[in-house]
């Protein structure tokens, strides 16, 4: 109300003054009722003029971008300009907060892993995130406001889009990124206004490990099948026929075998579940290398049974942080391997040497008859098999390199294989520095170790 008291207060005193003017001009022309009227007009146009201005001025702010403060003026024109500052200052607050939601919103959506686009009514691009961006091939700033059946033209995405039955998702097959999207949409929207909301999600790994699943289950079928019917026959056989005991023996020598086949495949399969299902070996149980190393060297021995040249590692005066039955199976495979597949007469070497960033590499060696460059990245594979006779001839369950790949991984090391027709293999385990230190390496001091990595010669 303070406008109010001084628009009366101004109001009183221009009438004041205008009448006193008007009074003293109608006395000096001796007519009183011409100064009456005279004082009450110029109380009016004083009053009119006072307003006028100071309405101008909020006139003039209210043309501009108010970025500035309202005009400081007194009675109505001062307060109708303060609340309107207000009421501006109060919107520009609620657009900023509901600003930074949206951004907060969007931002969310970004980190997503599934890929989100925003389609109006006709089905134009209104927002998309980079996730959506690579999943469809678009650029989310210059592909805005197009249509997009205009830069997804997947068939079966855009007759998906416009029969509007969207029940199921859609499964995407991407051939030259060799990659799988599940596309789901849904509709929403306000007041009969119609949008879309694309949801995609990248499925390769689930299906590709649904794919291994599924034929991992095929091939322990189908490797457990086998021998099974083959004892299924013997015992028939036996049960059935009168047989010499030439006969029994070979037959019970064949059972025997096939005995000895599911066994190891089945110990295998427990392996590698094992290896799977439990933590990660420790980093401060240290094993040492050359006794497994010998013992590995000794079962060669047998293995081969003079067969082969060996070259075996012995002396390494090195320790390894890890489970010792896994790095013992580990390399205990890449040796059975290259002697089982090596023809007699070859040669087979076990070797060790560091690493220039102060890890360690074991190898394993041999002349054998090689691996054709396109079969070396499926080796590590369950069940794969260069030649699949081959193998089985010389008791091989396929699961072998699938053990020893889990185990160096587990140890935070890798599996390499080099491999030429004609030329032999080389498989090398390779080991982090945080895992391989000298057997000595207690008694010196841990800073003493990498000096002594440093200046030692491959062994």
């Amino acid at each position: 109300m303070a406008w109010m008291l001084s628009r009366v207060l101004m109001l009183v005193l221009g009438t004041g003054i205008a009448g006193g003017l008007g009074y003293w001009l109608g006395g000096w022309l001796r007519m009183p009722q011409l100064a009456a009227a005279l004082a009450a007009g110029a109380a009016v146009v004083m009053m009119a003029i006072w307003d006028a201005a100071r309405a101008h001025r909020l006139v003039v702010w209210l043309r501009g971008d108010q970025d500035d403060d309202a005009p400081r003026v007194s009675g109505l024109w001062g307060e109708m300009a303060y609340r309107v500052e207000r009421g501006l200052r109060d919107r520009e607050r609620r657009y900023e907060r509901e600003r930074q939601q949206l951004e907060q919103f969007l931002l969310a959506i970004e980190a997503s892993p599934n890929g989100v686009i925003l389609l109006d009514g006709q089905d134009h691009i209104q927002w998309c995130n980079v996730v959506a961006g690579d999943h469809f091939s678009l650029d989310p700033q210059r592909d805005k406001l197009q249509r997009i059946t205009n830069l997804v033209r997947y068939p079966a995405f855009v007759s998906y889009l416009q029969q509007g039955n969207f029940q199921h998702p859609l499964t995407l097959t991407n051939t030259r990124a060799k990659s799988t999207l599940q596309v789901l949409v849904r509709d929403y929207g306000v007041a009969g206004e119609s949008r879309k909301l694309v949801l995609s999600l990248d499925v390769t790994d689930r299906e590709r490990n649904e794919a291994m699943r599924r034929d991992f289950v095929a091939n322990v079928s189908h490797e457990i099948r086998t021998p099974l019917t083959v004892l299924a026959g013997f015992i028939e056989t036996m049960a059935s026929l009168q047989l010499t005991e030439a006969e029994r023996k070979r037959v019970l020598h064949l059972m025997q075998q096939q005995t000895t086949r599911m066994q190891t495949l089945v110990g295998d399969l427990l392996t590698l579940a094992q290896l799977e299902g439990s933590p990660r070996p420790p980093t401060d149980h240290w094993i040492s290398l050359d006794p497994l190393l010998s013992r590995i060297a000794a079962d060669a021995q047998a293995l081969s049974n003079g067969r082969h040249e060996l070259v075996c590692e012995r002396q390494t005066g090195v320790e390894l942080a890890g489970t010792e039955t896994e790095v013992l199976s580990a390399i205990a495979n890449l040796v059975s391997n290259a002697v089982r597949y090596t023809p007699e007469g070859g040669r087979i070497e076990l070797q060790w040497r560091w690493l220039p960033d102060h890890g360690g590499e074991i190898s394993v060696i041999d002349n054998g008859p090689g691996i054709a460059r396109e079969h070396l990245p499926r080796l590590t594979e369950r069940f794969y098999r260069v030649d699949g006779s081959r193998s089985r001839d010389t008791g091989g369950t396929g699961l072998g390199l699938s053990i020893v790949k889990h185990v160096v991984q587990r140890h935070g090391g890798e599996l390499r294989i080099d491999s030429e027709p004609g030329k032999g293999s080389k498989f090398r385990l390779q080991f982090p520095a945080a895992r391989i230190r000298l057997a000595d390496a207690t008694a010196m001091g841990d800073e003493s170790a990498p000096a002594a990595l440093a200046g030692g010669e491959d062994l």
